[in-house]
């Protein structure tokens, strides 16, 4: 039997709490998936996202991140190479909008980013996706954003 989805802090975790690995992450809780930026179900919303930098289209100003959807990437280049559909990790944070259901943050070292740690990965507790939408992204193909604001509940 799959542990129970719990959307929002977990119990012994903290906000500012460091994890050197993705599987760290994982194991704990925060962050279920070891792969993919988005944690969650088409059904039932997404439980975290994390911000690592592998999307060119994310915007992170500290309590405001537009957050790029998953898919559509080539893992050579880091670039768009198709359009994102709305399905999986994107629909999941749609569905989190909808419900307005909190979102946990985990923020990866990304070089010169001022937000985020210099190594591994931080907890930086809960956001909620204030909107959604497609749109062109720099490389020229659609991509699903997602407007997510520092939850003050």
């Amino acid at each position: 039997m799959p542990p129970p989805v719990i959307f929002g802090h977990l119990p012994g975790t903290y906000v500012g709490q460091h994890f050197t690995t993705r599987i760290e992450l994982s194991v704990s809780g925060v962050h279920p998936s070891r792969r993919s930026g988005i944690s969650g179900s088409q059904r039932e919303g997404a439980v975290s996202v994390v911000l690592s930098g592998a999307y060119e289209d994310d915007e992170d100003d500290g309590d405001t991140i537009i957050y790029t959807g998953q898919g559509g990437r080539s893992p050579d280049s880091g670039k768009q190479v198709v359009d994102q559909e709305l399905v999986k990790g994107n629909l999941a944070l749609a569905v989190s909008c909808r419900r307005e259901l909190p979102v946990r943050l985990v923020r990866g070292a990304v070089p010169g980013s001022p937000h985020g740690p210099e190594e591994g990965y931080r907890y930086d507790g809960l956001y909620r996706v204030e909107s959604y939408w497609q749109e062109p992204g720099r490389s020229g193909h659609l991509v699903w954003r997602y407007r997510l604001v520092r939850w003050d509940a």
